[in-house]
């Protein structure tokens, strides 16, 4: 009898045991969002300075400290300074406040400043954050002509010379649905990124803000 009581005892425990490992499986999506938003709560928040079309963090420390969260920003002078899609993000994880004329902005007000200062913005911010959201390392293409330098999940760029896994691994151009182009200006973008070895990436925004992707390639006979 005392043996059949323990084994009773024991699956008890068990049972308990699978329940709360299923309730927590069964955390609803609001939840985790609440969970993600108090995360990034308990983070140290950082001042930001918005100067024309850039967000700039002063200090060496501080500057430093806002590009080691994700390589958030580029780093000169003693300042960082951000891109609007990378200061926007940064906002909406409450890691960062914006300041101009030392008026702090709400979030709404930064983004209708940031589409007015760049009629990209809303897809090119649409792209950015579902790109980071995957844990992709997202830095500006300008250099390259296009929107984005995408890197491999878990790629962390250090300042300096950059290893064979830190070379850019796509680049993904932004562009609304009823986006049209050339045949030249296509060319060209997809020879630009043959040419350092990615892949090239049109990220379409569609209007309920669902970005697809497509891979041009380049073939020859």
């Amino acid at each position: 009898m005392k043996v059949k009581k323990r084994n009773s005892e024991e699956s008890k425990k068990k049972a308990d045991t699978k329940k709360k490992k299923r309730e927590s499986e069964e955390v609803s999506v609001p939840d985790r969002e609440l969970q993600e938003e108090k995360r990034y709560e308990k983070k140290k928040q950082y001042d930001g300075i918005l100067l024309e079309n850039k967000v700039y963090i002063f200090g060496k420390t501080e500057a430093e400290e806002v590009y080691d969260i994700g390589c958030f920003g580029k780093i000169k002078d003693d300042k960082n300074e951000l891109s609007l899609e990378e200061a926007f993000l940064l906002m909406k994880r409450n890691r960062l406040r914006i300041f101009k004329d030392k008026q702090e902005i709400n979030q709404e007000e930064l983004y209708k400043y940031f589409c007015s200062a760049d009629v990209e913005f809303p897809w090119k911010y649409t792209v950015y954050e579902e790109l980071r959201n995957r844990g992709l390392l997202v830095r500006t293409g300008f250099k390259f002509g296009t929107h984005f330098r995408v890197y491999s999940r878990g790629v962390k760029l250090k300042r300096g010379p950059k290893t064979l896994k830190e070379h850019t691994k796509w680049i993904v151009h932004a562009v609304p649905e009823n986006y049209t182009c050339s045949f030249p200006e296509l060319s060209r973008a997809v020879r630009l990124a043959h040419n350092i070895r990615a892949k090239m990436l049109w990220a379409v925004v569609d209007e309920e803000g669902d970005a697809t992707y497509y891979e041009i390639i380049r073939k020859t006979p």
